[in-house]
């Protein structure tokens, strides 16, 4: 017969079937051997009775061996999953030894053992949900007619406008960073295509051990030709709306998996609520907390302020000195910048940060001397402006952080495979 997944054969719900995977439960009785038998699709138990001609090798099998299974598909409600084969042939593939990760192990072993560990329903649902979250944004965007533009992993210069959180590089007899983001390059390359987007790997040597922070990690950046503050903040609500539905669409079961509350999520629809800074600082004191006018906002006034709404928050025109360089000044209020954050629900706090983008090289450059940053590592970028400027804009979207947010995650290490942080960059 030919091999159909866990999930073909519980479609399927009688009849014969064959199936391959590994051992996820086994219990063990006098007269007959309970395997539950996963593969990437789903799980199903499997009963060897004490008179199958493998019943030896039923009985030495542990967790995570490896085997090929023969036999009749019915419906049984204590199943996991409602059904359950019962086998007539077993075929053991490989004889696992005992596997190291048994329950209630702290999250540090789990990440010494990641490259087993990631082996497990939990990680392969968020695996799942951040595969459709990748294909959802490749989606949204095509469907517009933006070119997708993969950047350079090593840069001259920060993005950010330098500073401690870059990782310094040997580069042959120079030095050079990793990439903290695609923008300066993105706006460089709008002057030719206009539209363009990607998702990429993007570094910040940030010295945090929070539950949110990586120390690589995938942002989802878009830049675009002609387009202002307004048309952005639509753009991107549109996109997190998009991506919720398709992740509902394809994903149900893993998010039953990970305990997320599906309607919920099918409230993320555009628009979303929309706030400045500063109407959020008035909402934060009448809830008791007091933020000085210029001061950013934390995680804990973020988590506050969402308490508020059911659908994530975009707030616009931040403090124009707490600031990026390329955040231009609000003509119509020199002391907030034409930008905006996305804050999620249930405390997964900022998911894309944007703006227009400065248009003036010499506020940018009277920033970063204000910043102690070199000139000089941007005057390529500056160039830029001399030949045919034009208004533009764009924001990164941090894919970690929107799949914690849609897995329900506790921490942002398990919303990508093999985490990389301030204390760990093993297995």
């Amino acid at each position: 017969m030919e091999f159909i997944s866990v999930q073909e054969a519980l479609n399927k719900k009688k009849g014969k079937v064959a199936i391959r995977g590994w051992v996820y439960r086994e219990r063990k009785l006098k007269d007959k051997v309970f395997l539950v038998i996963r593969d990437s699709s789903n799980v199903i138990q499997c009963i060897v009775n004490s008179n199958n001609t493998k019943w030896n090798d039923a009985n030495k099998l542990l967790i995570e061996s490896s085997v090929e299974i023969f036999g009749d598909i019915y419906k049984d409600k204590r199943a996991p999953t409602g059904y359950e084969i019962k086998v007539e042939k077993l075929n053991v593939v490989h004889f696992a030894e005992k596997f190291p990760i048994t329950e209630d192990q702290s999250q540090e072993f789990l990440l010494d053992k990641r490259h087993l560990w990631i082996r497990s329903r939990k990680l392969t649902a968020v695996m799942k949900v951040r595969s459709t979250v990748f294909r959802a944004i490749d989606d949204f965007f095509f469907k517009q007619g933006y070119y997708e533009m993969p950047p350079p992993i090593f840069t001259p210069a920060g993005s950010e406008g330098g500073g401690p959180t870059l990782f310094e590089v040997k580069y042959f007899n120079d030095k050079a960073y990793l990439t903290q983001s695609w923008q300066l390059y993105a706006e460089a390359s709008i002057f030719s295509l206009e539209k363009i987007f990607c998702i990429s790997p993007c570094f910040r040597a940030e010295r945090s051990k929070t539950s949110r922070h990586l120390a690589e990690f995938w942002m989802a950046e878009v830049e675009t030709a002609w387009q202002d503050l307004d048309g952005l903040t639509k753009q991107a609500e549109e996109l997190v709306s998009f991506i919720v539905q398709e992740v509902i669409k394809n994903n149900s079961g893993d998010l039953k998996i990970l305990g997320q509350d599906i309607e919920k999520l099918k409230k993320i629809k555009v628009p979303f609520p929309r706030l400045t800074y500063t109407e959020v600082l008035k909402m934060l004191k009448k809830d008791g907390i007091k933020i000085p006018w210029g001061k950013d906002l934390r995680t804990v006034e973020e988590d506050k302020i969402m308490e508020h709404f059911d659908k994530p928050l975009i707030v616009t025109h931040y403090p124009k000195d707490i600031m990026a360089f390329y955040k231009p000044k609000d003509p119509k209020n020199p002391k907030v910048a034409l930008c905006f954050d996305m804050l999620a629900l249930e405390g997964y706090g900022e998911i894309i940060g944007g703006s227009e983008r400065d248009l003036s090289i010499e506020e940018m450059k009277k920033f970063l001397k204000k910043k102690s940053d070199n000139t000089k590592n941007y005057e390529w970028y500056f160039d830029t402006r001399k030949y045919g400027s034009i208004p533009h804009s764009g924001f990164g979207l941090g894919v970690e952080r929107v799949v914690s947010w849609l897995c329900k995650l506790d921490n942002i290490k398990d919303a990508i495979p093999f985490p990389r942080t301030m204390l760990r960059f093993k297995p």
